[in-house]
């Protein structure tokens, strides 16, 4: 069966967290969900357990790499869903953040360093567009919060319906507005996400290998 990776970029994380809810509770693994979210000005501070409460990523080591991977042990999420394994995370380029799924727990493996790409390498090794990796990245830096689910064929329309049903907001318009605002996107190839016929503007999806 044929598989795909669907995004969703959320400005609250409150209607992210809720969109992650209802994907759980319909039925899709935490295992196949990873959140994103800006710790800036660390807004986070209660909704983050570390296994080492001795170590906190600050955004001085988040422009380094440096404290990467704190919080590592709590990435997987537990058994009350995936919400509940929020660690702490600095993302070369992005800055802190609060992160838990399989999307961050491969950036914590690769140390998410200068030369893994940072969050725009883990986007693409995903199946994303370099452009739209770009984007995304761009977005929680921005202080958005970045949903990523991996879903089979049967499943995919159901997954979208939830993400944007919960306040997606339309990438490209925002890309185009911070583009205003002097934001400099990296040269590359348009997305085909955004040019399928009955693309959604608050979700993309793209193809991606068998879980």
């Amino acid at each position: 069966m044929a598989y795909q990776t669907i995004t969703a970029l959320y400005d609250s994380y409150d209607d992210a967290g809720k969109a992650v809810a209802k994907l759980e509770a319909s039925g899709i693994s935490h295992s196949d969900i990873s959140i994103v979210s800006s710790n800036e000005n660390d807004r986070h501070a209660g909704r983050v357990t570390t296994a080492d409460h001795t170590r906190t990523d600050t955004a001085e080591t988040a422009s380094t790499g440096a404290g990467t991977g704190a919080g590592v042990g709590t990435l997987l999420g537990g058994a009350a869903g995936l919400l509940t394994g929020l660690g702490l995370l600095a993302i070369p380029g992005v800055g802190p953040v609060v992160a838990a799924g399989w999307l961050v727990t491969t950036l914590a493996g690769a140390g998410i360093g200068a030369a893994a790409g940072g969050l725009v390498g883990g986007l693409t090794g995903a199946g994303l567009s370099e452009a739209d990796a770009h984007t995304y990245s761009e977005g929680v830096r921005r202080g958005g919060t970045l949903v990523t689910v991996k879903a089979n064929d049967a499943r995919a329309s159901q997954v979208m319906d939830v993400l944007e049903e919960h306040g997606s907001v339309n990438v490209t318009e925002r890309a185009e507005g911070w583009k205003a605002d002097g934001w400099t996107a990296p040269t590359t190839t348009p997305s085909d996400a955004t040019t399928v016929p009955g693309a959604r503007p608050g979700v993309r999806s793209y193809p991606t290998a068998p879980l």
